[in-house]
């Protein structure tokens, strides 16, 4: 899994290329939660076009980065979310909790 971001004003916006899974989300979790040190970050964006698969490992980093934003009053947004890590997010419930881009 690779990551590149990009900084807007109080956005972090993070391309995330690979497979978010049980082997890398430790990994993930960590990178994610380095750049949110950053308490002027409001948001984050997870641009998950090319993330090719997700497994519960991977619906667990976002949800806790969810959690990271909500409690500063922020908000996660994921984006390019498509096929069956798509149907992950809406069989978890996890749209009702993040906003989509």
């Amino acid at each position: 899994m690779e990551l590149k971001a990009a900084r807007r004003g109080q956005r972090l916006i993070v391309r995330m290329n690979g497979e978010l899974d049980h082997h890398s989300a430790e990994q993930i979790r960590r990178s994610l939660d380095a750049m949110l040190k950053d308490l002027s970050i409001r948001e984050l964006q997870l641009d998950m076009r090319d993330v090719s698969f997700m497994d519960s490992a991977g619906l667990g980093v976002v949800l806790g980065r969810y959690r990271t934003l909500s409690a500063r009053g922020g908000k996660l947004i994921v984006s390019g979310v498509r096929g069956g890590i798509d149907r992950i997010f809406r069989m978890s419930g996890l749209y009702k909790l993040v906003e989509r881009g």
